[in-house]
């Protein structure tokens, strides 16, 4: 969720969990449209490993840049934040949109008003009571400038008054468009219809936190966070270890297993999968011709795994020099042999991207003309650029997430590309990867890799819209084309989905024409090992609330 996705493709193409020694690699790996599970959750129990000693999910993960659902920007975080707290509504693991802590909506006749009854006896983890104040005080809170959200204007700003909070800085504090009718019920007014804005409602900064908890405990509140979600944290030691427990007043159905253990502090992830320290890993080039061996012990625990809606790029800030130029920016985008790469480097696991929208996602279209590798013509726009003498030409830094490790190896091989073909040179900059994610939303970063875009609802919106609208907050290019803008604003109030789709590939296909970013990859198929004692663990395409499933079979 919130997107921006860690990707380190060098190590662990499509492992989902941090694998190999790159520690950087933090988030769950989400896959295929159609969620599939282990064979092990289809009655294969044989396994050379030892049996399972408790009912504890272990897997590898990374230190999460925050727990606090209005500052959410990555998927690390969200991937946490889903188990610990809720929302009004939620996705199910077939992406559809279902009741959460509202048992039921009613929308009015205009599209407009949105009444959600909640259901009965909602508790906070703490015990205390879930009222409809609570979730119009926790979407003001999102929305005050005071709170430092991010997202609030992209996933929230639908709402009538909340682009005024936003815009009052601090001033004005209550949002016009949410009415508290009594405890068991919301109203929620949005400025015109859309229908995507349920689908917005699922993503972390619309979840509800405790006015009361909050409010008493102060900015010390997210140290032991307070939530609805069927877990609670239970220690978090940075860089060391994540430990979650069944939330014990979970509206719905408990969790299975007593306990989830995240490993913080990196380490070989098939190494400890083999030692049996972790249930879950990725599976990464160097390994996989063996596990995939039917006579390897782990050939019985291997998964494949479908792809996730995501898109690996690099991105240009075109507000910064060399990058405010059109014809720059294509002379690199036309430079680099994307297939060969996928080919020689990758074996063919990964996916050139040559537009936005990921394959198999709604609105996907396979018409999009992107801007293919050809030498000449990189070298003709090149020419064409201001930028063309390489004596005048601004220094360039390509920024990547990472702490003193091995570049991903595409980002060198591009590098290389560009130096050898345009005789364009760039500096590899490492950073942490929260301060990554600060630089990136405050759009200071001039070139960057390593990231991508993770969808959070099923809608080509999530893309096209959020990432590419002028004024977004997202929009950390900072493109602006006016023709793009009003393809975005009409696709917005369009009731037909076939219109509205047609309207953004329309978009789409003038922000490939523009260069507004460089797509690199779309996810593919990938492996993974679950321990044959792990039942329930199921993988989605999109981040979903999913451990409260997992079972553990001793």
């Amino acid at each position: 969720m919130s997107k921006i996705k860690l990707f380190s493709l060098s190590l662990i193409v499509f492992a989902f969990i941090s694998c190999g020694g790159d520690t950087t690699e933090t988030n769950t790996k989400t896959v295929g449209k159609n969620s599939n599970v282990a064979p092990a959750l289809e009655g294969n129990t044989s396994s050379e490993s030892s049996a399972a000693k408790d009912n504890i999910f272990r897997l590898n993960f990374s230190d999460p840049p925050t727990f606090d659902p209005a500052l959410v920007t990555d998927t690390t975080s969200a991937s946490i934040i889903v188990e610990i707290f809720s929302g009004l509504v939620t996705l199910n693991k077939e992406l559809e949109i279902i009741p959460d802590l509202a048992k039921s909506w009613d929308i009015s006749d205009d599209g407009k008003t949105y009444t959600f009854n909640l259901r009965d006896d909602i508790k906070f983890s703490n015990g205390d009571k879930v009222t409809a104040g609570d979730f119009k005080w926790s979407i003001e809170r999102a929305a005050n400038p005071d709170t430092g959200s991010m997202n609030a204007e992209v996933y929230l700003g639908d709402i009538v008054g909340v682009t005024e909070v936003i815009d009052a800085g601090g001033s004005l504090t209550e949002v016009k468009g949410l009415s508290v009718i009594d405890d068991e019920t919301l109203e929620i007014t949005i400025d015109e219809p859309k229908t995507y804005f349920l689908a917005k409602l699922t993503y972390p900064t619309a979840f509800v936190l405790s006015e009361k908890y909050v409010t008493e405990q102060g900015e010390n509140w997210i140290d032991q966070p307070v939530g609805t979600g069927p877990f609670v944290m239970t220690e978090y030691q940075i860089g060391q270890t994540l430990k979650l427990k069944p939330n014990d007043n979970y509206w719905g159905e408990k969790a299975k297993v007593d306990g989830i253990i995240m490993n913080l502090a990196g380490g070989v992830s098939m190494a400890m999968y083999e030692n049996d320290e972790v249930d879950i890993t990725g599976v990464g080039l160097a390994d996989l011709e063996r596990v995939k061996d039917p006579n390897d012990p782990l050939n019985k625990d291997l998964v494949n795994v479908p792809p996730q809606f995501s898109l690996n790029y690099i991105g240009f800030n075109v507000n910064m020099p060399p990058f405010d130029d059109v014809n720059f920016r294509k002379a690199l985008s036309h430079a680099v042999d994307k297939e060969i790469i996928a080919d020689k480097i990758y074996s063919g696991l990964t996916k050139p991207a040559f537009s936005i929208i990921p394959p198999g996602f709604p609105g996907y279209s396979p018409n999009i003309e992107g801007l293919n590798f050809n030498e000449e013509l990189a070298k003709e726009y090149l020419s064409k650029s201001k930028y063309a003498d390489p004596a005048t030409r601004p220094r360039i830094i390509v920024t990547i997430p990472g702490t003193g490790g091995s570049p991903g190896l595409d980002t060198e091989v591009i590098s290389d590309m560009w130096k050898e073909t345009l005789g364009v040179e760039v500096e590899i900059q490492q950073v942490e990867w929260a301060t990554y994610l600060q630089d990136m939303n405050r759009k200071r970063l001039q070139l960057w890799a390593g990231s991508g875009w993770q969808a959070d609802y099923a809608d080509p919106q999530d893309f096209i819209d959020v990432l590419f609208y002028s004024k977004s907050d997202v929009n950390h290019g900072n493109y602006s084309n006016s023709e793009v803008d009003d393809l975005i604003l009409e696709a917005r109030t369009e009731i037909d989905n076939n219109r509205r789709f047609l309207l953004y590939n329309k978009a789409e296909q003038m922000i490939v024409d523009d260069a507004a970013i460089f797509p690199l990859w779309f996810d593919t198929d990938g492996y993974a090992l679950v321990k044959p004692w792990v039942r329930g663990y199921e993988f989605t395409p999109i981040i979903v609330p999913k451990f409260k499933d997992v079972e553990i079979n001793s």
